[in-house]
């Protein structure tokens, strides 16, 4: 069964790998690697059709280096995902999923947090043409659009922020709450045409500033919002240790109550995470997590979950 996964993170280690052969350290393929989860080959193990790639920025690298940074890791988009692997199809446009032959995978540039081009909109607007198709505009750190979700003040978006939920409107582009405060969030739904939570799970389950609560659920579903399940244990059961996939499907069994059965998907955060779900580790194991939905849901529903509820709620 094919998956679209929304979030992932091995652009962020293909960089901190690259910087580090300076002094001596190995290198990282993204075809094999065995410090990747979603290697290429993981990838295909596991079905994946479509990966989210992440740009993300360490909130410690110094404001006039992040932009460098998201550079970087854009470059190695380029040339280690998609410049060395001719099955791996950049996807710059939505229309784009429905070219995919069989025996390709698409590749899709995100953006986790606007510290990348700061107050700069002509840095956001080369983004878009890079082919970034998903910003999120905070990490769990303030920036100058918004706070982030561990942010202890809380506050929702700034006029810059606003200004960039518009943006990604008008070029068809995702905002992306995983990471928003509440208050953020509400800013963000009531200006978004295309909301997303890459990888979120439910407050109710797991009480984590990092999931949504019961309201926000039920507006992301009657804004046409997608929400992706997260795989991070800490966000599934509150303990980085002993989660199981079936504490996963409580997640998914919550969010399938508040009426989103058509609107559920994964983003696992792998290479983002270090700790997993049992029999969930990396990408290549995403058949035990489909096998185990098989036994709770039909086929249809499940095939939704993997891919078709994105394809049929993508931007347009």
């Amino acid at each position: 069964m094919n998956i679209i996964d929304t979030h992932c993170d091995v652009l962020l280690k293909l960089q901190m790998a690259k910087r580090g052969e300076m002094f001596g350290l190995e290198p990282i393929h993204f075809q094999d690697s065995a410090q990747l989860d979603s290697s290429l080959h993981n990838l295909k193990e596991g079905s994946v059709k479509v990966q989210f790639f992440a740009i993300f920025i360490h909130p410690d690298v110094p404001s006039d280096e992040k932009w460098q940074h998201a550079l970087e890791q854009i470059d190695l988009f380029y040339t280690e995902v998609v410049g060395k692997n001719p099955q791996v199809k950049h996807i710059k446009d939505w229309a784009d999923f429905d070219t995919l032959q069989d025996g390709e995978m698409g590749a899709v540039l995100t953006l986790e947090g606007a510290d990348a081009f700061g107050n700069d909109l002509m840095k956001l607007r080369h983004l878009y043409r890079l082919g970034v198709l998903s910003i999120g505009l905070t990490w769990n750190n303030v920036n100058l659009c918004a706070d982030g979700a561990e942010e202890p003040r809380g506050g929702g978006l700034t006029v810059l922020g606003k200004e960039v939920v518009k943006l990604n409107n008008q070029h068809h582009v995702f905002t992306d709450v995983s990471h928003a405060t509440v208050n953020g969030f509400w800013d963000i739904l009531e200006l978004a045409d295309y909301p997303i939570a890459s990888h979120s799970n439910a407050r109710t389950i797991c009480n984590h500033p990092r999931n949504l609560y019961d309201d926000q659920i039920k507006q992301m579903f009657a804004s046409n919002g997608l929400i992706h399940v997260v795989f991070h244990p800490l966000f599934t059961t509150g303990d980085e240790q002993n989660a199981k996939i079936a504490d996963l499907l409580k997640h998914i069994d919550h969010l399938c109550a508040l009426g989103g059965v058509h609107q559920i998907g994964f983003g696992s955060d792998f290479d983002g995470i270090s700790h997993y779900i049992s029999d969930l580790e990396n990408a290549a194991k995403y058949h035990n997590l489909i096998n185990a939905l098989l036994k709770h849901y039909k086929e249809e529903e499940v095939k939704g979950f993997a891919y078709r509820n994105f394809l049929r709620h993508r931007p347009l």
